[in-house]
């Protein structure tokens, strides 16, 4: 059997799968946005089965994280089992699908709330299908994990849409998108942030590397998982305070990958802070549930900070790397970082200060806006064209 490197004849968009889904997601993470200020303050009327916070959160978590996960996935697998990626026109459909459910959400296509859910759960039904075919093939057993999140993300999408067809709106589907993705973060996240961290420090003849993954790590993925779930399932004082504990043992896990002494790499700096708003979120969330201050400040430092800011850093790296540019983050990049942070901030913290009529989740958005409008600028050259003649992809 060929090899994945072997050459890919067609256009190079379609040669592997996060240059399809990297773009999709960070072109439509500097659209949404937008839409949704203006669907928020009335100026823009939004015809799909869903009322705009829901659309807004949907199309966040199942939209823009779907793709983000389906282009990570699909890289990441074919390293992992062998196999050749897939490429041409199944990619190419795919995005397709993954586009159709952006409008079919938005209310573009004549579809009844059936068929808008038939069309959108279907995407994350096939990437799922098309990763446990090639974990299989590949007999690469010990990844099949990575399908169950992937497998709760598919069953919380068809939830949401359930919901908001019986109840007009989405809680469970909601707390579920959020969770698996906060989820994720720490799973993949606490896979790569460390190796990275390491390879980095060895190359500079450190002496003190990261603490390897332990039982210690197991550990706290459980617990965090289940406070999770529980969170997602049954939302209140007592799941509240799992979240808290896990937040705490998340930050502990942190901790021990010696992200203070990476200031020199921009990259695995991102990468690091990124990863601080999910454990940050975690006991902002817990608290929240016992009253202590709005849920929502929680909610957005995962959904800016740490979701926002973990599929940017992964985006940027990944690109890079799959295609032989240096991994070096240079100022563009790292400011459309900088300003997802700032964006975290203000809207998690300050979003109803007010100066000069400009408010906290005004300047949020825009912030939001231009990150990721950023990266398609910069990176979208990288995703579209051939591959530089070097790469530098860490293991």
């Amino acid at each position: 059997m060929s090899s994945p490197r072997s050459p890919h004849a067609g256009p190079a968009l379609l040669s592997h799968g996060f240059r399809p889904f990297f773009l999709l997601a960070s072109s439509f993470a500097t659209l949404a946005v937008p839409a949704w200020m203006l669907a928020w303050t009335g100026r823009l009327e939004l015809a799909g089965p869903f009322v705009p916070t829901d659309w807004h959160i949907h199309e966040m978590i199942y939209g823009f994280g779907g793709a983000v996960v389906a282009g990570f996935l699909f890289t990441a697998v074919p390293n992992w089992t062998g196999r050749m990626p897939v490429r041409g026109w199944p990619l190419a459909a795919l995005g397709g699908l993954w586009a159709l459910g952006r409008v079919a959400v938005a209310g573009g296509l004549p579809l009844g709330a059936g068929g808008v859910a038939v069309v959108d759960v279907g995407f994350l039904a096939v990437v799922a299908a098309m990763i446990l075919r090639e974990i299989v093939a590949g007999r690469n057993w010990r990844n099949l994990m990575v399908l169950i999140p992937v497998t709760v993300l598919l069953a919380g999408n068809a939830a949401f849409h359930a919901e908001a067809m019986r109840e007009g709106s989405a809680d469970l589907g909601r707390r579920l998108g959020i969770g698996v993705m906060v989820f994720l973060i720490l799973l993949i996240g606490g896979r790569i942030i460390p190796s990275f961290t390491r390879n980095w420090l060895a190359k500079r003849g450190a002496e003190r590397m990261p603490v390897p993954t332990n039982r210690f790590d197991m550990a706290c993925l459980i617990v965090s998982a289940v406070a999770l779930l529980a969170w997602a399932v049954v939302p209140g004082p007592v799941t509240g305070a799992g979240l808290a504990v896990a937040g705490v043992a998340q930050a502990v896990r942190m901790a021990r990958w010696r992200g203070g002494v990476t200031w020199r790499s921009p990259l695995l700096v991102m990468l690091h802070v990124a990863f601080a708003f999910a454990p940050l979120g975690l006991v902002a969330t817990g608290a929240a549930e016992w009253g202590w201050w709005p849920l929502a400040l929680g909610l957005h430092l995962w959904g800016v900070g740490a979701i926002g800011g973990m599929t940017l850093a992964v985006m940027m790296r990944a690109t890079m790397g799959h295609t032989g540019r240096e991994l070096v983050a240079g100022p563009w990049l790292s400011a459309a970082f900088g300003a997802v942070v700032v964006a975290a901030a203000l809207r998690s913290v300050w979003p109803e200060a007010e100066v000069a009529g400009v408010t906290g989740l005004d300047l949020a958005a825009a912030l939001w806006t231009v990150a990721f409008g950023s990266f398609v600028l910069k990176a979208g050259p990288w995703l579209v064209g051939p591959s530089a003649g070097r790469r530098t992809v860490n293991p």
